[in-house]
């Protein structure tokens, strides 16, 4: 079992203040009795081209003092953090846009780089080309960020590497209103929950307007619980590998995978059927 406490509030370009709120859920995530604490995508460090226009002048110094407070408060505490920020390569490499995983001895274990950049971020960011996967209570996690759902061939190799649960960071906030995120987002995740029997953690930014707020599913589909959208907040939830759910495909997803697009037990031997233009 896993208890997972998700995450929102109003991503900013002051790491400072980001870190404020940060440190603030932590602790009432602790008072929750959380195993580990859910980010949305770049939540410490702001995201680059909505909170700042681009990585000129920015203050790499102070998100390493800022991300250390987060590091020492998660031992002190005893958490486990998925943290969403920026992390720095070398010049004249463009940074990643990452989520680090940070285990209750307030130790960075392992970072995530986002995959799969939008056309906006790619120039900004570098993406990147690893999954970091890590285990909690029996629970085997792994972390991709926002745009990554796109591409439902990642969440396969996660399904093949026998994966249960995903941390997955969004920023889809400060936006003019309600758009067409609003009708997808979460729906999709239901999808690549529902196809691949995974539990979901998915958190966004609720900074003013978020089309969709943060939401728990279960590996049938559903929403078990969501946060209120433009609102900060944070919900603690159980992961427990021994429930059982609705599962249709349980049967038939492994074929389909490895790539017989039919559950058919042999190939019928009927002219009625081989026939496409006859009533």
């Amino acid at each position: 079992m896993l208890k997972i406490a998700t995450c929102q509030f109003t991503v900013s370009s002051s790491i400072k203040r980001n870190c404020r709120t940060i440190c603030e859920l932590l602790r009432k995530a602790k008072k929750s009795k959380a195993d580990i604490v859910h980010f949305s995508e770049c939540a410490l460090s702001g995201y680059v081209g909505t909170d700042f226009p681009n990585f000129h002048g920015y203050d790499w110094e102070l998100l390493r003092e800022e991300t250390e407070k987060i590091m020492a408060l998660s031992a002190k505490l005893g958490l486990w953090v998925v943290l969403g920020s920026t992390h720095r390569l070398t010049e004249p490499n463009k940074p990643h846009n990452s989520l680090y995983v940070i285990n209750p001895k307030g130790r960075i274990v392992d970072r995530y780089d986002k995959r799969f950049c939008t056309k906006g971020d790619l120039r900004r960011l570098t993406p990147g080309n690893r999954f970091a996967n890590f285990t909690i209570n029996g629970v085997k996690c792994s972390l991709l960020i926002c745009f990554d759902l796109r591409f439902p061939e990642i969440y396969r190799e996660l399904y093949k590497q026998k994966v249960n649960c995903i941390f997955q960071s969004f920023y889809n906030a400060r936006q003019r209103g309600p758009s067409v995120h609003t009708h997808i987002m979460r729906q999709t995740m239901q999808c690549r929950a529902a196809t691949n029997h995974f539990w979901i953690s998915m958190t966004n930014s609720s900074g003013y307007y978020a089309p969709y707020p943060s939401c728990f599913i279960q590996p049938d589909g559903k929403i078990a619980r969501q946060l209120r959208a433009n609102r900060a907040g944070v919900m603690v939830n159980i992961i427990d590998l021994k429930r059982r759910f609705y599962d249709p495909m349980a049967n038939f997803r492994d074929m389909a995978i490895a790539g017989k697009l039919s559950n058919a037990r042999k190939t019928i031997k009927d002219p009625r059927s081989r026939n496409t233009k006859i009533l």
